[in-house]
C-alpha cells in the first residue's frame, strides 16, 4: 500500500472540524492525503472549514454540495472519487484521532478485508470545554484518558487499549454491526466494486451498513480494528431520524438478497 485516503465527512462544524484536522496534522505516518467531504455547510461555515484547510501540511482538497438534507453518502462518494489513494478511510470531522491512527490503520489493511474501528464518546460538557479551549487532547497520555474517565468526561477507557489479536480479529468475518464510516478502512478497489454508498438512503441512518453488507456479499470480510484503532467522538444533539424507518428497510431487505452487491446509485457516476 502507498498513499491512504482519508474522507472526513463534515457539516456546519467548523471548530469540531478544527480539531479533527489537527489531530491528523499530528499523524506519526504522513503519507495519505486528505479529502474533507462538506455535505452542504452554509456559506460563511464552509468558506471558515476551507480556509483553515488550506494551511494543512499534507495535501488536501475539499468537496462541498448544496445543502438538500442529510447526504453523507453522496458527498463520500464525490470524495472517493476525487481521491488519488489505493486504501481509503472514513471518519468523521467530529472525530480526533490519536496520533498512531493512520500508522497502525495501515498495519491492519489487508486485500479482501475493511477494518471497523471503534469510538470512544466524549461527554457534552467536555466536549464544549475542549472545543472552546480547542484543546489538543489527541495528544494525551493513556493515563491521563483513566483520569478523564473516572471523571466521567469520557464513557470509557477500554476502547484506547491496544491488544495484538491476531487471527482474532477475523472471529466475525460477516458481522455488519457496529461498522461504521466514523472509522473505517477498506480498499479502493473494493468501494469501487459495489459501487461504494447507494444514494437512496437519504436522510440520517444505516448507509454505512448498506455498504459493508455489500462488500460482504461480494466476499470481503471484516477484520476487527477494535483495541487497535479508536477515535475520540465529540459530543452533539441526534440527526433527523424521520427517514431511519424506511433506511432500516431497505437494509433488511438486501440482508436476504445475498447476491445484491452494487448499489443502485452509487460512485461510478463520479468516476471517469
Amino acid at each position: 500500500m502507498k498513499l491512504i485516503s482519508v474522507i472526513v465527512t463534515t457539516y456546519n462544524w467548523p471548530l469540531a472540524l478544527r480539531l479533527c484536522l489537527d489531530s491528523l496534522y499530528a499523524q506519526s505516518d504522513k503519507h495519505f492525503e486528505i479529502i474533507v467531504a462538506d455535505d452542504g455547510s452554509s456559506v460563511d461555515n464552509y468558506g471558515v472549514a476551507q480556509s483553515y484547510a488550506a494551511n494543512s501540511p499534507v495535501a488536501i482538497s475539499y468537496v462541498h454540495h448544496e445543502d438538500l438534507g442529510f447526504r453523507a453518502g453522496t458527498i463520500r462518494n464525490k470524495a472517493v472519487a476525487k481521491s488519488s489513494g489505493d486504501y481509503l478511510l472514513f471518519i468523521d470531522g467530529d472525530c480526533v484521532l490519536l496520533p498512531g491512527f493512520i500508522a497502525k490503520h495501515r498495519q491492519l489493511a489487508e486485500r479482501g478485508c475493511f477494518v471497523p474501528g471503534n469510538r470512544v464518546l466524549l461527554s457534552q460538557a467536555y466536549t464544549q470545554q475542549v472545543l472552546e479551549q480547542q484543546l489538543p487532547i489527541f495528544n494525551q497520555s493513556f493515563y491521563s484518558f483513566v483520569r478523564l474517565f473516572l471523571q466521567g468526561k469520557i464513557n470509557r477507557v477500554t476502547g484506547l487499549i491496544s491488544l495484538p489479536l491476531g487471527i482474532l480479529r477475523r472471529l466475525q468475518a460477516k458481522k455488519w454491526q457496529k461498522a461504521m464510516t466514523c472509522n473505517l478502512g477498506a480498499w479502493k478497489a473494493d468501494f469501487v466494486r459495489v459501487n461504494g454508498f447507494d444514494e437512496l438512503f437519504e436522510g440520517w441512518g444505516f448507509e454505512d451498513s448498506d455498504l459493508v453488507i455489500r462488500l460482504i456479499h461480494a466476499g470481503i470480510v471484516r477484520k476487527e480494528g477494535r483495541f487497535a484503532v479508536p477515535v475520540l467522538h465529540l459530543w452533539h444533539t441526534h440527526n433527523d431520524k424521520t427517514k431511519q424507518a424506511l433506511n432500516y428497510q431497505r437494509l433488511l431487505e438486501r440482508l436476504l438478497q445475498k447476491d445484491f452487491v452494487l448499489a443502485k446509485q452509487g460512485v461510478s457516476q463520479y468516476l471517469g
